[in-house]
């Protein structure tokens, strides 16, 4: 299946409007804000659990998180937030633990998009839809299309998403373009399957931000996340905050990016 194709990027506040892959220019300097941050929600389950609470309290939690992180990172000039929220591997879940979870994201669908919109916030969700109900993927375009004109920060949610599956769907639509004869095989390259893949349209993520002491990518973003910064925090996602938000992008803008480049290249470029 075709995956969903983001609109035509606006760049917001601080989005760069740099070409897909590496940046042409590291966001090296002191107080460097990232343009693309991705951010794995992990611990929601484990935090509910040592308060002896069931799953779904624990996934309620992290809304509270959510809402946190998104007015952060405005505030802070992020230009796009990616968060994964459902990955495709999550639907071997408990069925009930599956279920309320359609449930809290029909929810934020009704509730929480007229807040964005109020907040000139654009919103995409980013995976395979077909496995949803016909009522979220109803609220989903109504989202989509409530929010498309906003040149605020863009938010990405990936629901039902996996960066193998993204790839692989990018893959298929160039052959099916080979096959017809509208491409030749020469002509796939890097950034053509960048074009062709669900992402297509955002910046390269800059920072990747996990919770709960995980490290590991769990097939996020598989494609974007090559040139970007690791951020492990052990919080659990519904104990992290903006303060917590604040330190990671603190963390951010004291590293310096080289991108296959030597120090004295970096230095040369910043001057």
């Amino acid at each position: 299946m075709t995956p969903p194709q983001f609109p035509e990027p606006r760049l917001g506040a601080g989005e760069s409007g740099a070409e897909s892959g590496a940046p042409a220019v590291p966001a090296s300097a002191p107080g460097a804000v990232p343009a693309h941050v991705a951010i794995i929600m992990d611990g929601n389950n484990r935090w509910a659990r040592t308060r002896g609470l069931s799953g779904v309290r624990g996934h309620r939690a992290g809304v509270e998180s959510v809402r946190a992180v998104i007015k952060c990172a405005a505030e802070r000039g992020v230009g796009t937030l990616s968060l994964f929220a459902f990955s495709s591997e999550n639907w071997k879940r408990p069925a009930a633990e599956v279920h309320a979870l359609m449930e809290l994201f029909l929810m934020a669908l009704k509730r929480e998009v007229k807040k964005l919109h109020e907040r000139n916030v654009r919103l995409t969700i980013l995976g395979d839809r077909t496995a949803f109900s016909h009522a979220i993927q109803q609220h989903i375009q109504r989202a989509e299309a409530l929010t498309g004109d906003n040149t605020g920060m863009h938010l990405v949610v990936a629901a039902n998403y996996g960066g193998k599956w993204d790839i692989a769907c990018a893959a298929r639509q160039l052959a099916e373009q080979v096959a017809a004869g509208e491409i030749a095989p020469a002509d796939v390259d890097a950034d053509r399957l960048e074009q062709a893949m669900a992402q297509s349209g955002v910046p390269p993520v800059d920072l990747c931000i996990r919770t709960s002491g995980e490290q590991r990518l769990s097939n996020f973003m598989l494609w974007q996340l090559a040139y970007a910064e690791l951020y492990f925090s052990t919080l659990l996602w519904p104990d992290f905050g903006a303060e917590a938000m604040d330190a990671a992008l603190d963390d951010f803008a004291g590293r310096k990016r080289r991108f296959g480049m030597t120090h004295e290249q970096i230095e040369a470029q910043g001057a």
